[in-house]
């Protein structure tokens, strides 16, 4: 499973590596309402949350579907506007801007996108438009509160107003707490976007894309991106440009905006901001192969010391080239070491790849 972006005919200078404010300030949000995703900022979170205004508190829960369980693509105007070759703007209030450029059924179907099941890499008509859609988007958002349901209600009758005071929400952000994150991270992701611009004029697309996580990858016969993660999707460059968003506060994700008639944009954790976390199919292949309880029961073993085959059947009662082939699925999956002591061969088992798997699964469940 992965996201792909067809970059065919797409030339170096049309590939922008820019800092975003707004999707900073989303990325800020999304961490105060799910700071279990993010254990490095759970200081932060709590020291914000505790000082918020009781008032802008109520107003942020009207709109969190926004960002908590994901995000939006109101923080990403620039990749909406006709034309696909806008960057972010170098302040949230030019950001802000931007998104007052986008029409009215952007704004919405971006809004509702997940909260009320809308395609996303396909042209369709939105609630505006569609009264069976806005019946069903009423109805998903009833499901999942009368708050959710208020908020749906309000933007489908009046998406005007509702931009309005989502832009109002914004600013108020920026003067309670965001100002001070942006004055601290600012530089940071100035300097990443500066680092991986050079490496892009430098030693290409392929490397710039390497930089930004172990999910990206391109395939340069087949002109294709292709970022590792738990969902299938596809867009293409066509005649636009592709826009990469380093982020401080993001990580573990890395988010591929490929909305059908939108300019594609990659947001990812900008350098030194986490580790690399294994791929999806490597991190399956380890959760297969410790499926198997006869796997299990050696990795016991191989917890405690290093052991051979031979000493592994005699201890199972199995036959050695039975315990070779529960041994090679547990190699290939990264979790066991081999090391030679004169002609024997001991396997053991990697402790530290084991101690990351839980950490390893939810960065693949949140990329």
């Amino acid at each position: 499973m992965s996201v792909t972006i067809d970059i065919t005919g797409l030339p170096p200078e049309r590939v922008s590596v820019v800092p975003s404010p707004l999707a900073e300030l989303g990325m800020a949000l999304h961490a105060l309402s799910e700071p279990g995703h993010h254990p490095g900022l759970q200081g932060w979170a709590t020291a914000v949350s505790s000082r918020l205004d009781p008032c802008l508190a109520d107003r942020l829960c009207e709109a969190e579907f926004l960002w908590r369980t994901t995000f939006s693509d109101v923080f990403a105007p620039f990749a909406g506007i006709p034309g696909g070759h806008a960057l972010p703007g170098a302040t949230l209030a030019e950001e802000l801007d931007q998104l007052d450029k986008l029409t009215d059924h952007q704004f919405v179907t971006a809004a509702l996108e997940f909260t009320c099941q809308l395609r996303y890499d396909s042209q369709v008509s939105g609630p505006l438009e569609d009264p069976e859609l806005r019946r069903r988007s009423l109805e998903l958002a009833a499901a999942r509160g009368a708050v959710q349901e208020r908020f749906t209600r309000r933007l489908l009758e009046d998406p005007p107003a509702v931009r309005a005071w989502f832009r109002e929400l914004m600013l108020d952000c920026d003067e309670a707490f965001f100002a001070d994150v942006w004055a601290r991270v600012q530089p940071q992701l100035a300097a990443d976007a500066r680092h991986k611009s050079e490496l892009l004029r430098r030693k290409g697309l392929g490397e710039a894309l390497a930089s930004l996580s172990g999910a990206v990858s391109l395939d340069q016969e087949a002109a294709l991106i292709t970022v590792d993660k738990l969902l299938e999707g596809h867009t293409a460059t066509g005649d636009g440009g592709l826009v990469l968003v380093p982020t401080s506060l993001g990580w573990p994700h890395v988010m591929v905006l490929h909305r059908y008639g939108w300019q594609p944009a990659i947001t990812y954790p900008a350098s030194g901001t986490r580790p690399q976390a294994p791929s999806v199919e490597q991190l399956t292949r380890r959760l297969e192969a410790l499926a198997h309880p006869v796997r299990l029961r050696l990795c016991r073993h191989l917890a405690r010391s290093p052991h051979t085959t031979g000493e592994l059947a005699d201890a199972h009662g199995m036959s050695a080239p039975e315990i070779s082939r529960h041994l090679s699925v547990l190699k290939k999956a990264g979790l066991i070491t081999d090391c030679r002591r004169g002609r024997y061969v001991q396997h053991q088992l990697d402790l530290s790849a084991v101690a990351r798997l839980g950490s390893d699964f939810l960065e693949g469940v949140l990329r």
